[in-house]
């Protein structure tokens, strides 16, 4: 494995990419979670644990690492064409409507900041269009920033799972200090995760969501909703 050296421009580049902070919405969506707490499927530590770490080894979060990787490995070489592939690609690996407009939501809102952060970048980010997934757009920054592929992969896993345990500690509810164990005891799995997404080749991307997909599908005709998804 390569050395990992972050100056602190890159260390600052991702701590702001991952940031809750960054105005991306990610903070309204759960990711069919909704759906669960109200099923009562996921209804503690322990349940919420249990669906985070199975989408980690199995889920849509390892394609959209896998992507957001390629997204930034072709704007680093500046290859639009394989860019704009890698757009479409995931676009269509979406299952549900709900799934797909908050990808899209999400990767608007970060290419629209982008472009006022890094007027530089707007070419690129009007090559892939207004129907850009964030992991696309995620990878776009990673590109520009110079950032690590391992680092970015860290950060992008990490940012996920901290919007997810925010999500259980409304819904179930949660405490705080609960949450900070969960995310605490997911970074050996989020490490592992990372070193198997690195070697993936393009005709291994492939999930197990299923349960993910029903639950999006529920979650669109829930009565009672905090969540966007």
């Amino acid at each position: 494995m390569d050395t990992i050296t972050l100056t602190d421009s890159h260390f600052l580049g991702i701590l702001q990419l991952a940031s809750p902070a960054l105005p991306v919405g990610a903070y309204s969506y759960s990711e069919g979670l909704e759906t669960l707490v109200e099923h009562g499927i996921v209804t503690n530590q322990d349940t919420l644990k249990h669906w985070l770490t199975s989408e980690l080894r199995y889920g849509a979060i390892r394609l959209e690492a896998a992507v957001m990787l390629r997204a930034a490995a072709s704007a680093k070489m500046g290859n639009i064409e394989t860019l704009c592939y890698w757009n479409r690609w995931l676009s269509a690996a979406r299952e549900t409507q709900e799934l797909r407009n908050s990808s899209w939501q999400m990767g608007r809102s970060l290419t629209q900041l982008l472009g006022k952060l890094q007027p530089e970048l707007l070419p690129t980010i009007n090559s892939v269009g207004n129907r850009c997934n964030y992991a696309v757009a995620f990878g776009i920054a990673v590109a520009h920033w110079q950032i690590h592929p391992n680092a970015a992969l860290l950060a992008y896993l990490h940012s996920w799972a901290t919007n997810l345990i925010t999500a259980g500690i409304k819904l179930i509810p949660l405490g705080q200090t609960t949450g900070q164990e969960l995310l605490l005891g997911l970074q050996p799995l989020i490490s592992a995760t990372v070193q198997e997404v690195l070697v993936l080749e393009d005709d291994e991307l492939s999930c197990c969501s299923w349960g993910l997909s029903l639950a999006s599908m529920q979650h669109e005709t829930q009565y009672t909703r905090l969540f966007r998804s």
